[in-house]
């Protein structure tokens, strides 16, 4: 989930997630082409190298000069994303590959990762085709839009299982039902924040808020119901009443996914975007702080980076075979690290996440470390 404010312990704890995630990485992301376009983050500027480029293949070389940990953007008018990299820890660096369009845009950086951010306009120039793509490209995007609609399609009805238990009263079976009921939004969720508004009404954290938000009046979606189960212990006509928004949201997401803007670099992109995703929010147990489910999404967030990867394999084994071989070995390691927490080999079933001591919890975060390094690589390699 995005724009996630963090406590003083779990903000040093993610600083230094986010160093091992990306350091080794941006070694080489400060040798980006000189054609890139450079952007500086800082906590009161987004500085942008380049107002006007050409349509195709866009590099943003990116540096954090800020204090806070940043993201950036490059969006569309209407504030659908085009691509993004969230968690760019002060003083690193990083390196955004993205298929850009003819048109207008903006690059926005979001130091503290939340609000608007600081905004450039820019502009790409030339025809209509962004880039050309070999038909084993279009036949991953084709694939992976299949992917994702099958996931948002699958997802409706376990909702409406937890959903219904809620509006029951049943605080067992809500709690039974939470976890499963958000398998398909982990797996995808890149595509799912790329439209901007649904994200925060559904998948939010209570400090993801923005300054001036009422949590009583103003936090809705999984998170919330989250906290009514495990810490409260009870369901108000309030919970009642969120659970029927979190359908009636959920049902817009799935109708809205095949309009989603997808191309190669986009499912690249996302795959390293679920990888920060766990070393942020699964890892230190900050996702689901109440009911301890982390390795579920954490497990989630993994099998829908490895779609990607998988659907991308044929055109990035062309290009940069070492590469591919190196996250198909990081993909196994961690797969299999995860499955000793499985309690039920045949389903979703894993150790909750409060009984996963610290040693283990560096080795999980170890695992994700040395795969998302490589995989920040691959949206280069398909486009090599």
């Amino acid at each position: 989930m995005r724009a996630v404010r963090l406590s003083v312990v779990t903000a040093a704890a993610t600083a230094a997630a986010l160093t091992a995630v990306t350091g080794c990485a941006e070694k080489s992301d400060s040798k980006a082409a000189d054609d890139a376009i450079t952007v500086v983050a800082k906590d009161d500027a987004c500085e942008v190298s380049k107002k006007e480029f050409p349509a195709g293949h866009v590099k943003l070389a990116v540096e954090n000069r800020g204090s806070k940990i940043t993201e950036v953007y490059v969006l569309f008018p209407d504030d659908r994303i085009v691509t993004e990299r969230e968690n760019i820890g002060p003083g690193t660096k990083a390196t955004i590959t993205a298929e850009v369009k003819a048109g207008d845009y903006a690059i926005a950086c979001k130091p503290g990762m939340k609000g608007d951010g600081i905004r450039q306009e820019v502009k790409a120039t030339g025809g209509k085709a962004a880039a050309k793509r070999s038909p084993e490209m279009d036949g991953a995007v084709a694939a992976y839009r299949q992917y994702v609609q099958a996931q948002a399609d699958g997802t409706l009805p376990k909702v409406k299982v937890f959903t219904d238990a809620v509006r029951a009263g049943d605080v067992e079976a809500a709690k039974k039902a939470y976890a499963e009921s958000r398998i398909g939004w982990e797996r995808t969720e890149p595509v799912a924040e790329s439209f901007g508004d649904i994200d925060p009404k559904v998948d939010v954290r209570e400090d993801g808020l923005e300054d001036g938000q009422d949590p009583a009046k103003d936090w809705t979606g999984w998170h919330r119901l989250e906290k009514a189960l495990w810490q409260d212990k009870k369901i108000g006509d309030h919970e009642k009443q969120l659970a029927g928004l979190l359908d009636k949201d959920l049902a817009d997401w799935q109708k809205r996914v095949g309009k989603a803007e997808i191309t190669p670099t986009s499912m690249a992109n996302g795959a390293k975007e679920l990888l920060d995703e766990v070393a942020t929010g699964k890892v230190t147990g900050e996702e689901e702080r109440y009911s301890h489910t982390d390795l579920v999404d954490f497990k989630a967030n993994v099998e829908g980076a490895q779609k990607s990867f998988e659907l991308l394999k044929p055109v990035a084994s062309k290009n940069d075979p070492k590469l591919v071989a190196e996250l198909d070995e990081q993909f196994a390691a961690l797969n299999a690290l995860l499955d000793k927490y499985r309690t039920d080999k045949a389903s979703y079933v894993f150790t909750s996440y409060d009984k996963v001591g610290k040693a283990e919890r560096k080795e999980l975060s170890d695992g994700v470390n040395a795969l998302a390094e490589p995989l920040s690589k691959l949206a280069a390699a398909v486009v090599k």
